[in-house]
């Protein structure tokens, strides 16, 4: 990755960061790249803040954050908090959870940055490539128009609801993610046993596209969208080369040493997930990080072997 001093741009200094979402997958990924660097986070947390470096926030009370103060002077701020989408079964319930766990909350925390006296200069919000639907083989960049269904709505209320900060002038980043690749949780972490124990096989046809992203590249690519100030509105958090559902699954069990003969009919997915297996099992959604790459950024993990190497090895 070429350095911000290599781009002629003056990067953003970083001293104190607040996130919400601080315990999850990628929160926890991104403090231990902040604590690496000797940035200091301060973890919004749904309960009274108990511990050093915790600020309680309450999204459905008013103020949503007791004691503001706490905010002032941080460089950044990032949201990533929100319910699952592959949490439950697309109930009428569970989308209005989603929309009240994503929507809602981006609202009140961008409303409560935008009061502040010293606003953070950068916030950072969570979304998804889900924004963009089902598209076939279409190679989607973040200038691509939007898509249809109730995960492509989500997203885009998801998206604008930052709007309040944007208004007061604190520049914002819609970070739109991947199938992100850990270990330790998220879509990859529910495959490994299943694949380990010679049950893994593709999606339907497979030839739906997945976009991919290492957990350590989104780490990284955060914390560079963070500091360079050109960067702004929606950024695709993914890695420049896509594959096929039949070809993550054939390259997850090459390097889990298993075969991958189960395929899980478009039917049976069907009749398990309802709406949510066309739209996030079976969608085929092929994306390119054009904003990164014209950035500057380079991807560590660029190709998929090697992400599963970095991450199962």
């Amino acid at each position: 990755m070429r350095t911000v001093e290599e781009t002629g741009i003056t990067a953003l200094p970083v001293r104190r960061v607040a996130i919400s979402g601080a315990s999850g997958l990628l929160g926890s990924a991104l403090r231990g790249g902040f604590a690496a660097e000797g940035v200091t986070v301060l973890r919004l947390v749904r309960r009274p803040a108990s511990r050093a470096g915790e600020i309680g926030w309450n999204p459905e009370a008013s103020p949503a954050i007791a004691d503001r103060t706490a905010l002032e002077d941080c460089d950044a701020a990032i949201h990533l908090s929100g319910s699952n989408v592959a949490g439950g079964v697309w109930t009428d319930a569970f989308k209005r959870e989603l929309t009240a766990s994503r929507v809602d909350t981006t609202r009140t925390l961008a409303i409560a940055l935008a009061s502040l006296e010293r606003p953070p200069r950068v916030l950072l919000v969570a979304s998804a490539i889900g924004i963009y639907g089902d598209r076939s083989d279409e190679l989607l960049n973040e200038s691509s128009a939007t898509g249809t269904g109730f995960l492509a709505d989500l997203c885009r209320q998801w998206e604008a609801a930052s709007q309040p900060a944007e208004d007061a002038g604190i520049r914002v980043v819609r970070l739109r993610f991947g199938v992100v690749l850990s270990r330790e949780g998220g879509a990859l972490g529910k495959m490994i046993p299943l694949f380990r124990v010679g049950l893994g096989g593709r999606l339907g046809s497979g030839q739906q596209w997945m976009s991919w992203v290492s957990v350590n590249d989104v780490v990284r690519a955060t914390m560079f969208a963070l500091r360079m100030p050109c960067i702004r509105g929606a950024v695709n958090v993914t890695a420049p080369n896509p594959v096929t559902n039949a070809e993550f699954t054939r390259l997850l069990a090459r390097r889990l040493h298993r075969p991958a003969v189960l395929p899980a009919p478009a039917f049976a997915l069907r009749m398990l997930y309802g709406q949510m297996a066309d739209e996030a099992l079976l969608a085929s959604t092929r994306v390119e990080p054009a904003k990164l790459q014209a950035a500057g950024f380079e991807f560590e993990h660029s190709t998929l072997n090697r992400a599963l190497a970095a991450v199962l090895d």
